[in-house]
């Protein structure tokens, strides 16, 4: 365990605290219980629940109603760098990602964040400030678990392959006509592919922490490369439906104040739109990611146009 721990925490210290934790599912998810989340955990109640993280890919807090948007983002800086969505501007005076349901912010489809960027986020910190009376419920997937499932000969197969990413993916596939109508998901729309970007990423890569090998797929992947749209269809097809086979999923009900913290790097999650015109806001920030490499070792390559990155980087300095 000591060494999937950050070099910033001792090896040792995930073994001087002992967490309650109460699984959710076979394969992924677990409870955490009797923790109030800051940013100043000792470092040995951070370690503990760092390596928990790893084990089980997505953790939940209950009652968590202290936290408001600069506790979380200082919980957050405990991951490591925030870094804040690429395109959708931040909550003021922030690095938070705010998902209103009122303003386009559902994500009722398999995918993990950002997976557009060469680098996408490590860890991803979401806390519940308004939850509808039913409904809304997020379900998690273990890409490692999936990985594992697969068939030896399609595991070998998809060792070799690789998968574009974009921000620009089939967003009517996952909507009803009457949420494509709704205003405020065009504007979202609108301002998410505000500039396109794109990423290469291997299909399985190597977690750098564990070393276990996960499916890099979801709604973000538009084709396989060297491989036509069809044949590319049919072959995410499958893999994708090793990830959300129900074996591989915990489902989480949430109430007001919960944070739920995942591994990036090997989860899927999907936001289930079925709370009408309830209103549901979630708060999300991202810590960033390393660039994947895959079984062979090669990395992941940045695929957006020079004069977008160039852009990017003035805005930056200004």
């Amino acid at each position: 365990m000591s060494a999937m721990l950050s070099s910033t925490i001792p090896a040792q210290a995930a073994h001087h605290h002992e967490l309650d934790i109460v699984r959710q599912a076979g394969h992924i998810g677990a409870e955490v219980r009797g923790v109030r989340l800051s940013g100043s955990l000792q470092p040995e109640v951070f370690g503990a629940i760092k390596a928990a993280l790893l084990k089980h890919k997505v953790l939940f807090f209950r009652g968590q109603q202290h936290l408001d948007d600069a506790q979380q983002e200082a919980f957050g800086r405990l991951w490591g760098e925030l870094v804040p969505h690429p395109t959708v501007p931040s909550r003021d005076g922030t690095r938070l990602l705010e998902l209103d349901s009122r303003h386009g912010g559902r994500a009722n489809s398999w995918h993990t964040d950002v997976t557009f960027e060469v680098a996408y986020p490590q860890v991803s910190i979401l806390r519940a400030v308004v939850i509808p009376a039913y409904g809304g419920d997020t379900v998690w997937a273990n890409t490692v678990a999936a990985y594992e499932s697969l068939p030896d000969d399609v595991k070998a197969l998809a060792d070799r392959l690789r998968a574009i990413h974009g921000n620009d993916y089939d967003y009517a596939a996952t909507r009803s006509p009457a949420d494509l109508d709704e205003e405020g998901t065009k504007r979202y729309r609108d301002v998410f592919t505000r500039r396109l970007l794109e990423a290469e990423h291997p299909v399985v890569r190597v977690h750098p922490e564990t070393g276990e090998r996960s499916l890099v797929l979801g709604h973000f992947v538009k084709r396989l490369a060297g491989h036509s749209t069809h044949d590319s269809g049919h072959l995410l097809n499958v893999l994708q439906s090793h990830v959300h086979r129900l074996e591989n999923t915990v489902r989480w009900r949430w109430a007001q104040g919960d944070v739920a913290i995942w591994d990036n790097r090997a989860t899927q999650h999907y936001a289930i739109n079925d709370y009408g015109d309830q209103h549901r806001v979630v708060r999300r920030v991202t810590i960033a990611g390393d660039v994947p490499y895959g079984v062979d070792g090669a990395k992941s390559v940045d695929l957006t146009a020079p004069a977008v990155r160039a852009a990017e980087a003035a805005r930056a300095v200004a």
